[in-house]
């Protein structure tokens, strides 16, 4: 009984010996008119079934501050877009190429397609904060 205990609290003491951290995230770079943007924390990949913890919120031109608290320690990256025509998603072409403006942690994603390798960063127990840059898609507008 004594040993089961133990193992237990040790298991306790392994659970919750990380804290949870807070993430500031500070998007810049956004246009006129004020419009949603949307930021979502990854891990493990940047499609959207591995970007489950997200924020949005209505914002114009200039900076946009994003806080997540606690995120559990780990690995991370940072997607965030502007959505123009207020439809609530990143608009496309039929290749795939961004219409809206968008960004990456890292800066990763201007010249190639992000990849998570690239634009993942570490989240440790104190927080961390970020900034990450919307860039124009191939809009005309």
């Amino acid at each position: 009984m004594k040993r089961e205990v133990c193992i237990t609290l040790s298991l306790a003491c392994l659970t919750f010996g990380a804290e949870a951290a807070s993430l500031e995230v500070v998007i810049d770079g956004i246009e006129s008119p004020p419009s949603t943007v949307y930021v979502a924390l990854c891990q493990g990949g940047l499609a959207e079934n591995s970007c489950r913890s997200g924020q949005d919120a209505l914002a114009s031109a200039g900076s946009r501050r994003f806080i997540f608290e606690g995120i559990e320690p780990g690995t991370y990256a940072v997607v965030a877009y502007q959505d123009l025509n207020g439809n609530g998603r990143l608009d496309r072409t039929g290749l795939g190429l961004p219409l809206e403006p968008y960004g990456v942690s890292r800066g990763v994603g201007r010249r190639s397609r992000p990849d998570f390798a690239s634009a993942s960063f570490t989240l440790s127990e104190v927080g961390t904060a970020l900034r990450v840059r919307l860039a124009r898609g191939l809009s005309t507008r």
